[in-house]
């Protein structure tokens, strides 16, 4: 590990299987808490090349726990986090949004390390147990259209390195690794991101899968979704794209009507108020413009026939059934 430290230090790149032997060797432990957090500061000094982001989703991939989804045509809805905005727990309200719609989700997510509350804080609070076992994980998908992935159970080098991550309390290159790592491998990825660097490295990730259908999200004002605060870029099959809030139909709005808490216990009481269906105009239409762009995945409908699909989903009490499922 020396070696690619001062590599590193020395401003080189490391190939593609030397980042992969790297991601190993810390998931055996091998590698000690201090270069750990050394490694991982590096990527916040200097931009994570394509054949370094490949080579650490290569190996957490070859790493982990496999579960076999493949019964059904799923979506993963996921945000790199590290956008530094403390705004509630947007994906994982439209993932249930989307569930409650009908098509089935297989998300992918942990403990907030850069932010007050991950999507584990939060369902973990509401009464989810985690699990890598598959049957489980089948008949939750099966039953609620949904199930829940919490990335340190499927993938070793995650555990190892959550110490050095907790103590850093800022994001790193595992907060890029999240949205790609999905050990079901679902068909679909709405994925947002913290830069504009990464939607194209995301970008040319997808490309290489022929089968996946895509959605990367990047705001201009540094949101790793659509937050309406703001112009966004969409990079999917089609090509990439700028839109305006008003491009969706929509009203923009102010950052502080997505604000998120400076708790878990806050942030569980808005996410619980809004799946409810007692959030702000503001805030449903946040989680159903992201639950939307999801659907529109599946159905390749229009904009404005999917917004009102996800609407529905959650203003007539269908997510919250898909949440109480799971959650039972």
């Amino acid at each position: 590990m020396k070696s690619i430290l001062e590599q590193l230090f020395h401003h080189q790149k490391l190939t593609q299987k030397q980042a992969e032997s790297v991601i190993k060797e810390m998931a055996k432990g091998n590698i000690p808490e201090a270069q750990i957090a050394a490694f991982l500061t590096i990527y916040n000094m200097r931009p994570i090349s394509l054949d370094e982001l490949k080579g650490f989703r290569n190996a957490l991939l070859d790493l982990a726990v496999p579960v076999d989804l493949s019964a059904y045509e799923t979506i993963d809805m996921c945000g790199t986090g590290g956008d530094g905005k403390n705004t509630f727990n947007i994906s994982t309200l439209a993932s249930f949004v989307v569930a409650g719609a009908g098509y089935k989700v297989a998300k992918h997510g942990n403990y907030g390390v850069s932010s007050v509350s991950g999507s584990s804080n939060v369902l973990e609070a509401l009464g989810y147990r985690f699990t890598n076992d598959e049957t489980s994980l089948q008949q939750q998908i099966a039953a609620a259209n949904i199930t829940f992935l919490h990335a340190p159970l499927f993938h070793p080098a995650m555990a190892a390195v959550a110490p050095a991550r907790r103590a850093l309390k800022m994001k790193t290159f595992f907060n890029m690794l999240g949205p790609i790592v999905n050990p079901a491998h679902p068909n679909h990825q709405l994925a947002g991101v913290f830069s504009l660097e990464l939607s194209r490295l995301y970008q040319y990730l997808f490309q290489d899968d022929p089968g996946k259908k895509y959605a990367v999200i990047f705001g201009l004002s540094g949101y790793d979704e659509i937050s309406l605060t703001d112009n966004f870029v969409l990079k999917n099959n089609q090509g990439e794209h700028l839109l305006a809030p008003e491009d969706l139909g929509l009203q923009r709005i102010d950052p502080k009507e997505i604000y998120g808490g400076n708790t878990v216990d806050e942030a569980v009481a808005i996410f619980k108020n809004i799946i409810q269906g007692n959030g702000s105009t503001a805030q449903n239409n946040v989680v159903c413009a992201n639950a939307a762009m999801a659907i529109q995945l599946f159905t390749g409908n229009n904009f404005k026939t999917c917004f009102e699909e996800a609407q529905a989903s959650l203003l007539e009490g269908k997510a919250l059934k898909s949440l109480k499922i799971l959650t039972a």
